[in-house]
């Protein structure tokens, strides 16, 4: 694998900031020790401004070229915060903060782009400016979304942006993209099924809003294998009931049940929205009872730009050799798709082996990635901007 030498050099260095974050994990806009240490290796590493508090914890750095003939500027997103799981993976270096883990692998999302902002910091081999955006909370929290309300994008003029994320299952230190929609939009609901509660040996002189919620259900589950065209792509999960009563004797007043709805085509998730409303006010209705439906948009579908992708997948061939550049769409949803809203560009998936699934607690990054990952993030830049 053709690594960058000096990124070869310091892989252990870079190795040594991951497993520092990686035991001080931080949730989604708390990460303030996770940002003092990134703010302050930056300037270690010479990089020309460093800003902080944006979007409440992020952190936008420039580091301009040798040259700058071309105007061009390019950025380069990496998230921080972790999730609220408790760590089993075992490591030397496991989590100091109880409840809290880096099980989706941004401590190393973090490393990997301060390992290339070392490296064009100290070469500047590029004729351009390079923007890093390392932004908080991913995990829900939509911090990409409030980065560029904020303005990122028109402030420090940054015309195209890339990101990466390892993958499990694929080989340490391969890539993996395609163009188009990669990973899907995100949304939530929560339907409140009210009846007439009553003696659950007279169901007849009640409005068992269960029995509603478990028709509601099965119609919801409709959705995606009748009204989603065959070819296209679509997931409706309910993953929560409760009722106002835990008892064995009770018909309860009130069910409400949560889930998520995922899509990788804007008109399927606008139809599912609009479904999920119609199916479960109706079937309540036929029943006697009354839904209110709570239906909020979470992140968007993850949209790779065509030009932007096949420049992500040549720097990935210099690093890699071989790219998979028709990777099969994935359901989960990643908030880089509103930086992609805002500019052209592209998310790359590098591979982790056989590490654990992403979000489990057992979960561990690869460390032998990060010169992978690196060397993708340099050469990108070096790609589309030349030294001249």
């Amino acid at each position: 694998m053709p690594i960058k030498n000096r990124l070869a050099e310091t892989h252990a260095e870079i190795t040594g900031w991951r497993h520092h974050l990686h035991a001080n994990p931080e949730l989604g806009f708390e990460e303030h020790e996770t940002a003092a240490f990134v703010a302050q290796k930056l300037r270690d590493l010479g990089v020309d401004t460093v800003e902080t508090g944006i979007a409440q914890t992020g952190i936008v750095a420039v580091i301009k070229g040798r040259t700058d003939t071309l105007g061009r500027v390019v950025g380069l997103r990496a998230d921080m915060d972790a999730l609220p799981i408790l760590e089993a993976s075992g490591v030397d270096f496991s989590s100091q903060n109880e409840g809290v883990m880096h099980a989706c692998g941004h401590d190393g999302h973090t490393s990997i782009l301060l390992g290339a902002a070392q490296y064009l910091a100290e070469t500047r081999n590029f004729n351009g400016t390079v923007v890093l955006l390392f932004q908080p909370a991913e995990e829900g929290g939509g911090g990409g979304r409030e980065m560029v309300n904020e303005g990122v994008m028109d402030r420090w003029g940054v015309q195209e942006v890339y990101g990466l994320h390892n993958m499990p299952g694929l080989p340490t230190g391969q890539f993996a993209i395609r163009t188009g929609p990669l990973l899907a939009s995100a949304d939530e609901f929560e339907v409140h099924v009210t009846g007439k509660g009553g003696h659950a040996a007279a169901p007849h002189e009640a409005l068992d809003p269960n029995v509603t919620a478990a028709h509601i259900i099965l119609g919801l589950q409709s959705i995606a294998s009748r009204n989603v065209d065959p070819l296209h792509s679509a997931v409706m999960s309910v993953c929560a009931l409760h009722s106002d009563v835990d008892t064995h004797n009770v018909i309860p007043q009130v069910t409400r049940m949560t889930g998520t709805v995922r899509a990788l085509d804007g008109a399927v998730r606008d139809m599912m929205e609009e479904r999920v409303k119609k199916i479960a006010t109706a079937t309540a209705d036929a029943y006697g009872c009354v839904a209110e439906v709570t239906y909020t948009r979470g992140y968007p579908v993850t949209v790779n730009h065509p030009a932007e992708t096949e420049y992500a997948a040549a720097a990935a061939r210099s690093v890699a050799g071989e790219v998979i550049t028709d990777t099969p769409p994935i359901m989960a949803a990643e908030d880089f798709s509103y930086m992609l809203e805002a500019r052209p560009g592209a998310y790359i998936m590098l591979g982790n082996g056989d590490n654990g699934t992403l979000h489990h607690p057992a979960y561990r990054f690869d460390d032998d990635a990060i010169p992978a990952g690196c060397s993708w993030f340099v050469e990108l830049v070096e790609q589309r901007m030349p030294a001249q």
